[in-house]
């Protein structure tokens, strides 16, 4: 019993303030040969405070990069910031978030991640024994031609097995407009539905160290095609 308590005060306090640095071998290729070229290193640093200075909120940042360049270099790098406030009794939260990034296609052409920015409400609640999360913003996409729109996010983590494993994983779904005001969209009409989700699940071995998978799900971001694409990875992850 006094163990248990133990593991779960620790577990508590890792969600209240945790950092983690994830390396992860992504099998896009294998799985998905006709868009993606190769299999490639990945390498995830997430930073997530629950109370921050103001005691008001928590905050969210994370740094993904792909080593999907030749050699292995630096493909991509995706960076996101949030933030949730709040100054009143009830528990919803003021939600605020960034996300871009940069990247290089093949042989040597850079290219930008757009820059959304969102704000909206957050819930934060759990329900037998997890935690979840529930965010619905306004997101700006700065396209050429920006595109106003709404976004949803929900988050789930829960440890089962005495600790031993941890699931989690988030969806984040929006529309955009077709039309970015770029020739490769002009003349498109209307909306469409985009989608990224990263459900893992993460075996641990000792303390702070952990081996997993986890699967990245896209919808109408790498590809026009109407249908998810699913990549999975095996990957370690150490959290301090």
């Amino acid at each position: 019993m006094k163990k248990t308590f133990i593991l779960l005060l620790l577990f508590k306090v890792g969600l209240l303030f945790s950092q983690d640095l994830q390396l992860h071998y992504d099998f896009r290729h294998s799985v998905d040969p006709k868009h993606n070229t190769a299999n490639f290193p990945m390498i995830s640093f997430q930073y997530f405070k629950d109370v921050d200075t103001n005691a008001t909120g928590s905050f969210l940042l994370k740094v993904q990069s792909f080593l999907s360049g030749d050699k292995n270099n630096t493909g991509q790098t995706f960076i996101q910031i949030s933030q949730t406030l709040k100054f009143w009794k009830p528990k919803v939260y003021f939600s605020l978030n960034y996300t871009g990034g940069l990247g290089i296609a093949p042989p040597s052409f850079g290219y930008y991640l757009t820059n959304s920015f969102g704000a909206g409400i957050s819930y934060p609640f759990q329900w037998k024994g997890a935690w979840l999360s529930a965010n619905l913003l306004y997101r700006y996409n700065a396209f050429h031609k920006p595109s106003h729109d709404p976004q949803f996010t929900f988050y789930l983590g829960k440890f089962f097995a005495n600790y031993r494993i941890f699931i989690e994983g988030s969806i984040v779904a929006w529309t955009e407009n077709k039309d970015q005001g770029i020739d490769y969209t002009k003349g498109q009409k209307g909306k469409k539905l985009a989608f990224y989700g990263d459900p893992q699940i993460w075996f641990r071995i000792k303390k702070g160290f952990f081996i997993g998978s986890r699967i990245s799900l896209y919808y109408h971001l790498i590809s026009q095609d109407n249908k998810v694409q699913a990549y999975p990875t095996i990957g370690t992850k150490y959290q301090f």
